[in-house]
């Protein structure tokens, strides 16, 4: 049986711990309000974006732009996964390597026998895990999240588009976690090249649609281009890359710190029925020492009693 002094040390750890998970808690619940303020703010034009792109596509041949034109033969894939670089966040990384690894085995997996299926890998959790299995690793991204900036999304969008032109790969996925509430996420793979020809919609997409319905496919909105819609097309396609890269990390920051803030929050309470139960468990041990020592005392006394007779 565990002595007093045992249990007292443990308690004491188990504060100490929970001091920790509930700081870490508040610090990633202040994070989690500024990037829903971020996420929120870019959705509505991520959308529009989306949307006006699928309206040029309707207007001119996809085959005058190659980041349109889908490949008759898939030679080599690139599949890129974003992860978080810390853990302390539940089920969250591995929820998107497993995702990562069921893709690669139902949609990928004559390529990879191959060596032909590349990851790219922004986080250091995927990147860690996939380069330790040793898979082809076309780059990677660490850190990012501590100063996320447009002009990382656009540098990352600009190395996918680049490689796709250049035939290093024929096809582009991204496996990422969907921002939805702060308890619940959203496990994506969405198409990013060639651009599909039909409107890739999430699930915060597709509840979007019912708030806005100008968004909806079929719907027909007049647009006028200058000077032509192949000019506009060529402007916008870079942007809108790079856009959907930038969304797409700021979805995940934020399904990063929802689910770091939850994990926290059930290790603090965890910690408190622990202590509840180790507390419980030194009284008892308190009580049966006491009860002990009365018991010596007493039996000391009547062995004196007896032989003073």
């Amino acid at each position: 049986m565990a002595s007093l002094r045992d249990i007292r040390n443990r308690i004491n750890s188990v504060k100490s711990t929970q001091q920790v998970t509930r700081a870490m808690k508040m610090v990633a619940a202040a994070k989690l309000r500024r990037a829903q303020e971020r996420i929120f703010q870019t959705r509505p034009y991520a959308f529009e974006l989306a949307e006006v792109i699928s309206h040029l596509q309707g207007h001119i041949d996809p085959g005058l732009h190659p980041l349109f034109q889908a490949r008759q033969e898939r030679q080599a894939a690139l599949l890129v996964v974003v992860t978080a670089d810390r853990g302390l966040a539940g089920a969250f990384n591995a929820n998107i390597i497993k995702l990562a690894e069921q893709t690669i085995a139902q949609v990928y997996e004559t390529l990879a026998r191959k060596g032909q299926l590349y990851l790219y890998c922004i986080g250091r959790k995927g990147y860690d895990y996939f380069r330790r299995r040793n898979y082809p690793i076309a780059g990677h991204q660490q850190g990012i999240f501590d100063r996320l900036t447009f002009n990382m999304a656009r540098q990352i969008a600009d190395t996918l588009a680049s490689g796709y032109l250049e035939g290093q790969w024929d096809e582009v996925r991204i496996v990422y976690n969907e921002f939805r509430n702060t308890i619940a996420q959203n496990r994506i793979v969405e198409p990013f090249l060639p651009i599909p020809t039909e409107r890739f919609l999430t699930p915060i997409m597709e509840r979007d649609l019912g708030q806005r319905p100008h968004l909806r496919p079929g719907y027909q909105v007049d647009y006028l281009f200058e000077p032509n819609p192949q000019a506009i097309l060529e402007a916008l396609v870079p942007h809108y890359l790079s856009y959907q890269i930038w969304r797409i990390l700021l979805e995940s920051y934020a399904a990063e710190q929802g689910a770091r803030m939850v994990a926290m929050d059930n290790a603090t309470t965890n910690a408190e029925e622990l202590l509840r139960q180790l507390r419980l468990k030194y009284n008892r041990a308190r009580q049966d020492a006491i009860t002990k020592e009365i018991l010596e005392i007493t039996s000391g006394a009547e062995a004196l009693a007896k032989g003073g007779a």
